[in-house]
């Protein structure tokens, strides 16, 4: 089976409430159990409480923004000192810079939590009214041993529930588990695969719940291998330096939701690596590549093709280096893409 099929697969039995080791593959479940035993010996008892940065950021008249954090410690910025160096706080300031408005921060993430969670941390957003939040779960899934079908199934829900109270939704999809310096081959193989699997079937069912997603796989890549300080104290969590890089990749993306920033027009564009495709392989492909949006698009009119739903992949966050090596990488052979102005 393909990538994009074993993802679609996944992404159905969340839907359907079902899924066993079939869906995944019994030696890519067995990461669920290594990752969890590491994770425990790792991480040990949580030490650093980051400061809840709730309140308001920008001095612009109007009424401001009311942006919504949720989900684990990557979204509350475990190990960090400051409110200032937090996701939510610098995702905040970030989009009250770009919109010329306020922006009001409710912070309901919490460290440790699970997707299990996400049901009451949507509950203490919507009491806020949000215009726009952020989603960030995924990690303790794995440390609990979670069914990826109901990992998935409990995060599509939770988006679901903010798009019916007209909240845009972006969801910061799982990180590459791969990346953690500690963990050894042949161990770092597998938790590579499964966490893109896991990332391109998180796409799907948020895409296809209204939300958009921003794939975080490496944290912007060989920077997280390379550099010692991008890593926390514990290493395993980002440092503040790792969170400003995290939240830089999902800044242009919640920007583009409220329709304000400089990319928030800008069609797909191939010489970027960009493209319409089925929502199953915008989904691998963005999986792949850390900084990659994908939304719901439309073609001739139309939200779905032969393949399922039309999605666009877009590299927001513009690096011209970048965007080089994107062209020299991008598959120009993929049958289902559609030419950008189609």
């Amino acid at each position: 089976m393909s990538k994009a099929g074993a993802a679609k697969r996944l992404a159905q039995a969340a839907a359907l409430g079902g899924g066993g080791l079939g869906l995944i593959g019994a030696t890519l479940y067995g990461v669920l159990t290594a990752e969890a035993e590491y994770a425990k010996r790792v991480i040990g008892p949580t030490r650093y409480y980051p400061t809840p940065g709730d309140g308001l950021y920008g001095r612009f008249p109007g009424h401001p923004i009311t942006f919504a954090m949720l989900g684990d410690s990557s979204a509350a910025g475990y190990g960090t000192e400051s409110p200032e160096e937090t996701p939510g706080v610098m995702l905040a300031s970030g989009l009250s810079e770009l919109a010329k408005r306020s922006v009001r921060l409710v912070d309901a993430s919490k460290t440790g939590a699970k997707s299990t969670d996400l049901a009451a941390q949507v509950d203490a957003a919507l009491q806020a009214g949000p215009h726009v939040a952020v989603i960030l779960i995924g990690v303790n899934d794995v440390k609990a041993q979670m069914s990826p079908s109901t990992s998935v199934r409990l995060l599509s829900t939770a988006v679901r529930r903010l798009r019916a109270a007209n909240c845009e939704v972006i969801v910061g999809t799982c990180p590459d588990l791969g990346v953690i310096r500690t963990i050894m081959p042949p161990l770092r193989q597998v938790a590579r695969a499964w966490s893109q699997r896991l990332a391109a079937a998180q796409t799907i069912t948020v895409v296809e719940a209204g939300g958009r997603t921003v794939s975080l796989g490496s944290l912007l890549g060989p920077v997280f291998w390379t550099n010692p300080s991008m890593w926390g104290r514990d290493n395993f969590h980002p440092s503040a330096i790792g969170y400003a890089a995290a939240s830089a990749a999902l800044l242009p993306s919640v920007a583009a939701a409220m329709g304000v920033g400089p990319e928030s027009f800008v069609p797909p564009e191939t010489f970027r690596g960009e493209a319409i495709l089925p929502i199953a392989e915008a989904a691998v492909q963005a999986a792949r590549t850390a900084g990659t949006e994908v939304a719901a698009t439309e073609v001739a009119g139309r939200e779905r093709g032969p393949r399922g739903r039309w999605a666009a992949l877009r590299h927001r966050r513009r690096h011209p280096k970048a965007d080089v090596d994107r062209v020299e990488e991008h598959d120009t052979s993929e049958s289902d893409a559609v030419p950008v102005g189609s």
